[in-house]
């Protein structure tokens, strides 16, 4: 009885995998069956690191605003809750940047959060 290689549906899925791991070095980007392993662990952290990416930013944003809320008198979460009652719905993305590129806008903002705290 022939072989069955299984045809052109089993080398897509083979070169599906490769061209994934492609970049990759040694066996990794040539051998179906490593380049399978290292192809698979890539897509876990690539779909871990995207939540991170996420968290990572927020966490650069909060510092960036704490350190310029600080320099006017302000701590972050006076700043933050002074904003909010005050009505003002920036995000911590935009309040970054004014931090770093605009401070006297940012100044006004933080003038405007502690007479709402106030």
């Amino acid at each position: 009885m022939p072989r069955v290689t299984r045809g052109f549906k089993a080398r897509r899925r083979r070169n599906r995998v490769l061209k994934l791991a492609k970049g990759y070095r040694g066996a990794r980007s040539r051998l179906f069956k490593t380049a399978t392993e290292a192809v698979d662990r890539a897509l876990c952290y690539a779909y871990r690191d995207r939540k991170q990416r996420k968290r990572d930013f927020r966490r650069l944003w909060i510092t960036r605003i704490n350190a310029g809320a600080k320099m006017n008198d302000i701590n972050y979460s006076r700043f933050i809750g002074g904003l909010a009652k005050a009505g003002i719905e920036l995000d911590r993305k935009v309040l970054a940047n004014l931090a770093v590129l605009d401070a006297p806008a940012f100044t006004k903002l933080s003038v405007i959060a502690k007479e709402a705290n106030a």
